[in-house]
């Protein structure tokens, strides 16, 4: 391999001659080689964007010239979208700051920068880095990444599935079967209802996350160092986010206070926990699902699932609901990964938090679990969701719980006492309470009717 001298504060080192990162990146390179977990891609596009805004703002407050602004948004410009991602190689377990990615992102935009121009016209702290410090940048990095991957990946994963649902839903209207509660038969319910239950999960937590976008679309940039803005012109702040909104199409603004932007990682530790509380409904689902889908012939076998794959190497013709499986395994996960994110938030010392590679790592791959999760579980599960009408119809009509509809009639004792007689003889609620002399056989005729408990306003 052929390398190149790049000099830093503490002088030379070696770099790789195809790699635009400089002396610091290869420094982090040398002194962190823990992990396979790079950085995630859609910090370094996050980078991009708030390096091309922070450029305009600077151009705009008169502090760097046409050419220099030039080069950099063109150099940033390759690094959105996603040319430049071999020059970013630099590990999460690294400073908790992030400063070392901050750099990496500085150096590989002026170098790259540099030869668009043809001349060494650009540092990486003097010109990319100007008004900034990795304190406000990688904060600002973290929101932006989360905004962009909640907005552009998750919300359309949760739109189609909540739409699948409301077409099942529709489907289903009117076809009652046996509710359980504590895994025991309990009072019918439409299978439309149950699905609404479902679908307004999933409708609940992506307004909870809307609500969480609102402290997510705060930024610190302008804040540098410690949360004073030094070295950063007046309306800096102000500007940077405004060129930010206009690069993602998505409205941000300013942290009112910079002391908190640099130091609280509460935003994203209430966005994970909508995370977390979308990840817990599908776990929720999924099992329902496969509960439901148990047999085919020893389960509840209620509804079908799609067949997709064989499921076993040893019983012949076995399937297994296997998307529910994935869907739940991307539930552990990311609650679990609530845990680093939330321990990873307290740990704030004075006037900046150092683990927010950790915290955005994990932040990250719960959205992209999820959003990848739902939408596998959606296209090769729930969209083809069939309900076993006569498995349904049996269980309905098997239930002892029916005898619930007695209560009015003959009252809740009575009615506890014709659905033990019925359990221990094997008979029927009717012949059961016909027998005790609650009800005559006409008027239990007339009360009890199974498909209309599950519509009792009507």
């Amino acid at each position: 391999m052929e390398y190149r001298i790049e000099k830093d504060t503490m002088g030379e080192m070696k770099v790789p001659a195809d790699r635009y990162w400089a002396a610091q990146t290869q420094r982090s390179r040398e002194n962190f080689p823990i992990g396979d977990e790079i950085m995630p891609r859609e910090i370094t596009h996050a980078f991009g964007i708030l390096k091309k805004a922070a450029a305009l703002a600077n151009h705009k407050l008169g502090k760097i010239s046409d050419e220099k602004l030039s080069a950099i948004c063109a150099a940033c410009d390759e690094v959105i979208s996603g040319e430049l991602n071999s020059h970013f190689p630099l590990v999460v377990w690294q400073t908790g700051s992030g400063t070392q990615s901050n750099m990496n992102a500085n150096e590989v935009i002026a170098n790259r920068g540099n030869e668009i121009a043809g001349a060494k016209l650009l540092h990486p702290n003097d010109d990319i880095n100007k008004s900034q410090s990795s304190n406000d940048t990688f904060p600002t990095a973290m929101h932006i990444a989360a905004v962009i991957a909640i907005e552009d990946k998750l919300f359309p994963s949760m739109g189609t599935l909540i739409a699948t649902l409301k077409r099942l839903e529709a489907e289903n209207e009117g076809i009652v079967k046996s509710g359980r509660t504590h895994l025991q038969d309990a009072v019918p319910i439409a299978f439309s209802q149950e699905i609404s239950g479902w679908r307004n999960m999933i409708e609940k937590t992506k307004a909870q996350l809307q609500l969480a976008l609102c402290g997510l679309k705060e930024l610190a940039l302008g804040g540098t160092a410690v949360g004073t803005g030094l070295n950063a012109p007046k309306g800096f702040a102000e500007e940077v986010a405004a060129q930010v909104s206009v690069l993602t199409g998505k409205t941000f603004i300013t942290a009112e206070n910079k002391y908190h932007a640099l130091t609280s990682k509460d935003e994203l530790v209430f966005a994970h926990g909508a995370l977390k509380a979308l990840a817990c409904n599908l776990m929720k689902i999924a099992n329902d699902v496969r509960w439901l889908a148990s047999g085919p012939r020893d389960g509840l076998g209620e509804i079908f699932i799609p067949e997709n794959e064989p499921g076993s190497s040893i019983m012949p013709g076995k399937v297994n609901p296997t998307q529910c499986e994935s869907m739940t395994m991307v539930a552990v996960q990311v609650m679990a990964n609530d845990v680093a994110v939330g321990v990873g938030a307290s740990q704030g010392n004075f006037e900046l938090n150092v683990f927010m590679p950790v915290i955005i790592y994990n932040f990250l791959q719960s959205v992209r679990l999820l959003a990848d999760g739902i939408a596998s579980f959606e296209k090769n599960c729930i969209t083809g969701i069939k309900a076993n009408k006569e498995k349904m119809h049996h269980n309905l009509y098997n239930s002892l719980m029916l005898v619930t509809a007695l209560n009015p009639y003959i009252g809740y004792e009575n009615a506890a006492k014709t659905a033990k007689k019925a359990y221990k003889e094997n008979i029927s609620l009717k012949e059961a309470c016909v027998a005790l002399g609650f009800l005559t056989a006409e008027k239990f005729d007339e009360v009890f009717r199974p498909e209309e408990m599950a519509y009792p306003q009507k």
